[in-house]
């Protein structure tokens, strides 16, 4: 290349503006990107502060949240406390000198369950009444001594004294073991049937003992007194068989002159009692009807 091109070229280069090639978002962009920065700044200071608001209302600490407090022992309620899932846990106490109190709309429940779900005991305390299910049921004394056990065998009562404060008393639709019935002090003690029999059995006998009142025993049909082995004593100091029926005595036997007011009580053969107006002799032979 001559001289001259050369120098041509450079002037033709030189005569030429030089391009710049701009760098960034510019336009309509930029004034996106600006909006959208501002609008997370004001999200996020939004955030924040109900972030510290929701603190300041819950009471968050270090040891807890509002009246829970975490301990070494486990978690600490104060005041009022209500949950609306179930609760699980080991051991729930109040604190030393104060009452745990209970409280639900509809009913408590206390479920005692196994490994595989399955339920076990069961307290419920609701509108309807007090239940309780498991295999068996105990009351003991603070000295640890047993008041009342139930399970599916039999109930025990072991205080020193049973008593039922209904007006009809107590209703035993099967049969009832007991070494000692008593009433009251100044009360009458009173065993019933109305529609069926009464039975009262003992090994070794049956004691009725009214220190300071009346023993009555009244039924429709028979009273019957029993002993196989023993003997019945009537122990008195007057013995009373009333609407005994009288006895015709023959006129032979009868005296004359003024009227008989004495009797003597006579016993038939088939067990039955009759009274007869007592002569010189025994009038008990005398054949009549009273025994047929």
């Amino acid at each position: 290349m001559t001289q001259e091109q050369c120098t041509h070229r450079n002037n033709v280069q030189s005569s030429e503006k030089p391009q710049v090639y701009k760098v960034g978002i510019y336009g309509w962009r930029k004034r996106c990107l600006y909006f959208f920065v501002l609008l997370l700044m004001i999200l996020i200071l939004v955030n924040l502060a109900l972030t510290i608001w929701i603190l300041k209302v819950m009471n968050f600490t270090i040891d807890g949240m509002g009246n829970l407090r975490i301990t070494e022992k486990g978690l600490k309620l104060e005041g009022d406390s209500e949950f609306l899932q179930p609760l699980y846990a080991k051991e729930i106490h109040s604190k030393p000198g104060r009452p745990l109190f209970l409280q639900s709309s509809r009913n408590v429940s206390v479920n005692i369950v196994n490994s595989n779900n399955q339920l076990l005991t069961q307290l419920v305390t609701g509108s309807s009444g007090f239940k309780a299910r498991g295999k068996m049921f105990e009351v003991k004394s603070t000295s640890g001594k047993l008041l009342f056990s139930a399970d599916e065998q039999e109930v025990v009562v072991g205080a020193e004294r049973l008593r039922v404060m209904g007006a009809e008393g107590a209703v035993f639709s099967k049969s009832v073991e007991t070494p000692h019935v008593r009433a009251e002090p100044f009360k009458e003690l009173r065993l019933e049937s109305p529609t069926r029999s009464l039975l009262m059995e003992a090994p070794k006998g049956i004691q009725i003992l009214a220190e300071a009142g009346d023993i009555q025993a009244i039924c429709r049909n028979e009273l019957r007194l029993e002993s196989k082995d023993g003997e019945i004593s009537l122990d008195a100091r007057r013995i009373r068989l009333m609407r005994l029926p009288e006895g015709k005595a023959s006129t032979s036997s009868s005296s004359s002159g003024n009227r008989q007011t004495v009797y003597e009580v006579c016993v038939c053969p088939n067990g039955r009692l009759f009274l007869s107006q007592a002569g010189t002799g025994s009038t008990c032979q005398i054949k009549n009807s009273v025994c047929l």
